[in-house]
């Protein structure tokens, strides 16, 4: 391709509106333009690069047997219904209906679609296992959109599901895309992260998500560097740090005091002297039509997803100021366990075997100093917390830290969730009906593209790898109305192609300078420049990552670079952990 027919409209300036770097440099490098919130339209070289992740997810799909399908974006709402996601998720779901007042929703994911073609075509167990993919447009009404291709309402999924007989099959399955998405984010250049993850409202027994760590993430790890745990935020388990005091001494028991316009913990802390881990945080829930008491330390935070697990499955959500005051007669920096007659109190852990905290009185103005925990108040205990820097390792006892990440893939393991609740069986070999277990498996191929970015840059633009940049060189003749630098750049551009090298050539009438910045911004690996040295025989090849220059033979360069290019690319099984 040549430079001067592409529209590739660079900016010097980073954009206004753009936070994170990836969204900076897309916009710089004329990759993408913003239509609307959370809705982009990709140009010439997002698209160019976007392809080859896609070709790559293909590769290896392909070759762990997967079988590549297309479903309709727009699905009818009776499916999601029999699965009983359409109630199940909120305001995400873009939600429409047609002229005739069918109700329908826009594809956030596919399993409801896959398994109703599966119960259309699946009848033996001969027929199984079976492994079907599709790379298609996906849709979510996101309250937030920011973070340029990071978080969107309309993005590229890589959507694969597996059928198998039983659990066996299943882990089989697991391992395989397991092993194929390493091999897909190493190809792709990325350092990334299998981390333990939460199923969340996917369902299922088992997943894992695929982090590339970086300061521009929205999801946060926590690893401990000694003994190898990880796990996303929401899932991971800790031991928490010591509190910052010892439990007072003594079995006075329960004795109020006055906290007059004092709600928060760190209010009350401030005011009664003892530290936040000293005091019992109680949160209102409603579950269901039910409420219930969630007891914490003071200088923890509620793991909702921790909760809804606890919960089997059932979402709570806080309660309402009037129902908390009906409920308990306080406000909501005034309650506790303590008299909380009638309510389901679930604790924290790290509550039990406490002693003498600090609680709410369930009365305006007033706390109760003395509260010890299985004594004045009885509550079911179980891991609710959110993990934090400075926990502990449960296993090793070390220290474990948080970091932010980008998600780049999650796999689950569903089981029965969809092909039981949808109806889906098939015969055995002894001719019995069955359930067949599934497994579902995500790729986002923007976020494998925004992730390289936020790794790979510097002050000058990106410095993508070869296998996804929109280019693998660039041929620049310095001054294109030089006939010889001119002739040689046809030649090397020619030669180059040739040989399976996709190359471009800047043939703008334009300053030199003008195109290095370009070239670099748009994070093309290698640039041949052709100058005053042909007439020696020369030219010259850098390096975009490393910014290391070399003068080469020009007729030696086409092969040369050839090799660099295929030596450099990415491999699969390099290993891409960070």
């Amino acid at each position: 391709m040549r430079w001067s027919r592409l529209h590739i409209p660079t900016l010097r300036d980073d954009p206004a509106e753009a936070e994170v770097v990836s969204h900076k440099l897309l916009l710089r490098a004329g990759y993408v333009r913003q239509l609307s919130a959370g809705l982009y339209c990709y140009l010439y070289l997002a698209k160019r690069s976007l392809h080859k992740v896609e070709q790559i997810v293909r590769e290896e799909m392909d070759r762990i047997g997967a079988q590549e399908i297309y479903t309709p974006e727009l699905h009818p709402a009776e499916i999601w219904k029999e699965s009983g996601r359409w109630d199940a998720i909120g305001g995400d779901m873009f939600r429409l209906k047609d002229r005739w007042g069918r109700e329908h929703c826009l594809g956030m994911t596919e399993e409801e679609v896959v398994t109703f073609i599966a119960r259309g075509e699946l009848r033996s167990y001969k027929q199984l296992p079976q492994i079907w993919y599709q790379i298609q447009a996906k849709f979510r009404d996101e309250p937030r959109p920011k973070s340029g291709l990071m978080r969107v309402r309309r993005f590229t999924m890589k959507d694969s599901y597996t059928f198998d007989m039983d659990k066996a099959g299943l882990d089989a399955a697991y391992d395989r895309h397991h092993a194929a998405y390493c091999r897909i984010f190493d190809r792709c250049g990325l350092q990334y992260l299998p981390v333990e993850a939460h199923s969340g409202p996917m369902g299922g027994s088992e997943s894992c998500e695929f982090m590339v760590p970086s300061p521009a993430g929205e999801d946060w790890i926590v690893e401990c560097p000694e003994s190898g745990y990880r796990a996303n935020l929401e899932k991971a388990v800790t031991e928490p740090r010591p509190p910052e005091a010892p439990d007072p001494c003594g079995d006075a028991g329960p004795e109020e005091f006055p906290t007059p316009g004092r709600k928060t913990i760190e209010e009350v802390a401030a005011f009664d002297g003892q530290p936040a881990s000293s005091h019992i945080k109680s949160l209102l829930m409603v579950a269901g039509n039910r409420p219930l008491m969630v007891l914490l330390r003071g200088d923890d935070q509620l793991n909702e997803l921790k909760l809804a697990q606890r919960l089997e499955g059932e979402l709570a959500r806080p309660a309402h100021p009037e129902e908390i005051r009906g409920c308990l007669g306080a406000g909501a920096g005034y309650i506790g366990p303590v008299g909380a007659d009638g309510l389901e109190l679930l604790a924290d852990s790290a509550l039990e075997g406490r002693r003498n905290m600090v609680a709410g009185a369930n009365k305006d103005g007033f706390h109760l100093r003395g509260v010890t925990p299985g004594r004045d108040f009885t509550a079911g205990y179980s891991d609710l917390r959110e993990a934090r820097e400075g926990d502990s390792d449960v296993e090793s006892g070390s220290p474990v830290r948080c970091r932010k990440a980008i998600e780049v893939g999650h796999i689950f393991k569903l089981g029965d969730k969809y092909s039981k609740s949808m109806g889906l069986s098939v015969l055995n070999e002894q001719g019995r009906s069955v359930t067949p277990v599934m497994g579902s498996y995500g790729i986002g191929i923007e976020r494998i593209l925004t992730g390289a970015i936020e790794q790979g840059h510097d002050e000058a633009g990106m410095a993508l790898p070869a296998s996804i940049a929109p280019f693998e060189a660039v041929v620049t003749p310095v001054n294109v109305k030089n006939d010889a630098q001119r002739k040689v750049a046809e030649v090397l551009y020619d030669q180059m192609g040739r040989l399976g090298v996709d190359v471009l050539l800047d043939d703008r009438y334009e300053r030199a300078g003008v195109k290095f910045k370009d070239a670099d911004l748009i994070g093309i690996p290698y640039r041949v420049t052709v100058g005053r040295r042909v007439s020696d025989g020369l030219v010259e090849l850098s390096e975009r990552k490393t910014k290391r220059s070399e003068n080469v033979t020009i007729g030696k360069l086409a092969a040369m670079l050839k090799r660099r290019i295929a030596d450099a690319m990415p491999k699969a099984g390099a290993g891409g952990s960070a």
